[in-house]
């Protein structure tokens, strides 16, 4: 018997093209002998007849495998649904290549037999919580696996904050906001507000400033352990928004303290064996191949 036998099959988009990948992972594991369960919401938006469908509170504590459809927003929805729970997560995309998101539906078959066979790579991520306290109350939480933004929200005006972190005064900003990022968001919005890429397995957390008034503001690195605290400065107009991998809006007044660190529970990520981190950088961001730098002549340099 193989390594996994009672597998949840989930997915957010109600797309002809994830009602096609989700018919054929159904059929192709049936046919391998594992049970095979749909989340309810998911199996609310498939076209065909699904057999007990499990709320989500029973279904993570049926499955040992989860197998997501969609991209790696579906994929970032599903781990903060499921960060509490240790069950690994493989993701088949429906876009473009994705970073957490990893098999094309065309290599069903040939990627996810293997895994089912326990020929995988397995990776831990951790994930980040906060919440927002006003008057010593607590107004909002929310858990994130990319990032944690504060914004401006419809205003186009610069904010003021004050960043602290393990209790040390570090700054007081002016700016459009700011970004707190796991290893795993410094590819996404973190990236293109002018972070750093980190490893994906790397125990840090990176701040990162929106458009900050001064030039000298710059991304900070810190230690996973970092527990960070923003206070929103009184001296504001407009309530700004935090943001938990661009949802969970939890709007702030001046004055209210956000802190930040990192949740208690990691999620797993399962990868086919081939996979690497470098090989998806060069797809997804455009870095040169070998044969690019082969290529290359005094020449032309």
């Amino acid at each position: 018997m193989g390594y996994f036998q009672r597998i949840g099959l989930l997915g957010t988009l109600d797309l002809p093209e994830v009602k096609e990948s989700l018919l054929k992972l159904e059929t192709f594991l049936a046919s391998q002998g594992r049970t095979v369960l749909y989340e309810q919401h998911t199996a609310e938006l498939v076209d065909w007849p699904v057999k007990n469908p499990l709320p989500l509170a029973d279904f993570i504590n049926t499955i040992d495998l989860g197998i997501v459809v969609g991209g790696d927003g579906s994929m970032l929805s599903a781990s903060r649904k499921m960060a509490s729970t240790g069950i690994p997560l493989l993701g088949i995309n429906r876009g473009r290549l994705g970073f957490l998101t990893d098999i094309s539906p065309d290599e069903i078959e040939q990627r996810v037999l293997p895994v089912l066979s326990g020929d995988y790579k397995q990776t831990r991520r951790f994930v980040l919580q906060t919440e927002v306290v006003r008057d010593g109350q607590q107004v909002g939480h929310g858990t994130a696996v990319n990032d944690i933004a504060l914004h401006p929200g419809m205003s186009a005006r610069m904010m003021t904050f004050e960043l602290y972190v393990d209790g040390e005064f570090v700054y007081s900003q002016r700016s459009d906001g700011l970004i707190v990022s796991t290893p795993t968001g410094s590819t996404a919005y973190a990236l293109s507000a002018g972070g750093p890429l980190l490893f994906p397995e790397l125990d840090a957390i990176v701040v990162v400033p929106l458009n900050p008034h001064t030039l000298s503001s710059r991304p900070i690195a810190l230690q996973g352990s970092a527990e960070i605290e923003v206070r929103v400065s009184t001296r504001n107009e407009l309530q700004p928004v935090l943001t938990c991998d661009g949802q969970n809006d939890i709007v702030t007044r001046p004055g209210d303290v956000i802190s930040i660190k990192r949740h208690h529970s990691d999620i797993v990520l399962i990868h086919p064996s081939d996979n690497n981190f470098y090989s998806v950088c060069r797809s997804k961001l455009g870095w040169g191949s070998r044969l690019d730098v082969d290529k290359e002549t005094p020449e032309s340099q």
